[in-house]
């Protein structure tokens, strides 16, 4: 992409709550977001760099708060006539947001009219599969994506004897007992957002289906599948690893991580954007490996599936306003954007190009671990069963997951009874979604 601005100096010039160059620009485009803190200070210079870069179009952030209350808040607006024209949607809102007809503007579509250069095959194909529909077809701008990874305290694990993390979870079984029987921890792993980590992604990384029709993707009347699937032994093998203290049920969301920081547990599975939040508070050698696969349902492992969110435009933009946002999304899949973005967050980038310049950079080399989301990622062709969940009221799935979850590792159910009773309740509000989409 060619255009007047030196991106290698993105932080000296971009200006955080103000933009550079933007007194000239004509046309105004507002962007909802849910990024907080730090993360919201990078997608106001994200911004300011677009801005800076040209003089037509001024796009302005605003924090809407978490994914849900800025779903909502979107919603409302548009119903309003007052809406955003764009913002940023959880993936777990993808189904909801294809299903409001006539709200949303295709990034396919959007490109395609604003005669803005645009080749999906650049995108990252596991990225970018969640957010496409059936025919390939781009939907949304894929932003900020992370996928599932293990984390080791290579401290614990040398005093152990385990010089290798293993990538199955036959051989990390072994590891883990290692890790115990040594008393080099009292806890081997754990794990953050389980339903995403060892259901969805379990199911995902073993070509499994999680639900039927594609997992969503090919009809409203999808539903779940898990409890006839290797899930349910997975989830009894980690109950059974809880009693001899290989597992240890953490809690719903990234309750679990503390155990890891302190020692308590050897590992960690988490999120692949938790990389900044473990090197802050880990105060020993860590390491980063990939999430296992289950040696007993597949020989050669798939890639797992994103979390994180992506960009949709809202219906109802002018052809002026359309026009700067196929511009502003080309800026922001630049290498250079895209490079700085993942290397300060953990996110992934989300075309080939930006990993490559990551590479280049040396962050990878400096950043030992960084490297392994982006590799997991890559490493197969997205199947149906590995390109993602396209399921109506994946939050309260979620949910309802979740709490099965803690049913079965407080012994108040067994694992198939409870895994049936998920995939009851997750069936009526698959059913309600259809109902209320037809």
């Amino acid at each position: 992409m060619q255009r007047a601005f030196q991106l290698a100096s993105l932080g000296a010039t971009l200006v955080l709550g103000g933009y550079v160059g933007s007194v000239q620009a004509n046309t105004e485009i507002d962007w909802w977001h849910a990024m907080g803190g730090a993360l919201g200070d990078k997608v106001e210079q994200i911004a300011a760099g677009f801005n800076a870069s040209q003089d037509e179009y001024v796009v302005n952030p605003v924090f809407k708060g978490n994914y849900t209350e800025t779903m909502t808040s979107a919603i409302a607006a548009f119903r309003a006539g007052k809406a955003p024209e764009i913002v940023q949607i959880y993936e777990v809102g993808t189904a909801t947001m294809m299903s409001a007809k006539g709200a949303i503007v295709p990034v396919h579509e959007l490109m395609a009219n604003a005669n803005v250069d645009f080749d999906p095959s650049a995108y990252l194909p596991a990225v970018t599969g969640y957010y496409t529909d059936p025919e390939g077809r781009m939907l949304s701008m894929p932003f900020n994506s992370s996928t599932p990874v293990t984390y080791v305290n290579r401290d614990i694990l040398a005093k152990a004897g385990v010089e290798e993390v293993p990538r199955t979870w036959q051989g990390l079984g072994d590891a883990l007992e290692k890790v115990v029987d040594s008393g080099a921890a009292e806890c081997g792993l754990t794990t953050t957002w389980p339903s995403w980590v060892m259901l969805e992604n379990y199911s995902a990384r073993n070509d499994i289906p999680f639900a039927s029709q594609a997992n969503g993707f090919e009809g409203l009347d999808a539903r779940l599948k898990f409890n006839q699937t290797a899930v349910v032994d997975h989830i009894q093998r980690l109950k059974e690893w809880q009693q001899d203290g290989r597992f240890e049920f953490g809690g719903r969301k990234d309750e679990a991580a503390p155990k890891f920081y302190s020692g308590e547990c050897a590992m960690m599975m988490a999120s692949s954007a938790s990389y900044a939040g473990v090197r802050e508070n880990a105060s020993f050698d860590f390491g980063v490996a990939p999430l296992p696969y289950d040696a007993e349902v597949i020989d050669t492992p798939n890639n797992t599936i994103i979390g994180g969110a992506s960009l949709w435009v809202l219906d109802g933009a002018s052809e002026a306003q359309e026009k700067g946002i196929a511009e502003f999304f080309e800026y922001l899949s630049s290498p250079e954007v895209q490079a700085d973005w993942h290397q300060f967050t953990g996110y992934l980038p989300i075309t080939e190009a930006a990993a490559e310049l990551t590479h280049e950079q040396g962050f990878y080399a400096k950043n030992p671990g960084t490297e392994v989301a982006i590799n997991q990622m890559t490493g197969s062709t997205p199947t149906e069963n590995s390109k993602g969940l396209r399921l109506g009221n994946m939050v309260q799935i979620r949910d309802v997951i979740n709490g099965a979850l803690e049913k079965i590792f407080a012994g108040e159910v067994g694992v198939q009874a409870g895994l049936d009773q998920a995939v009851e309740k997750g069936n009526a509000l698959l059913e309600d979604f259809q109902n209320a989409n037809r």
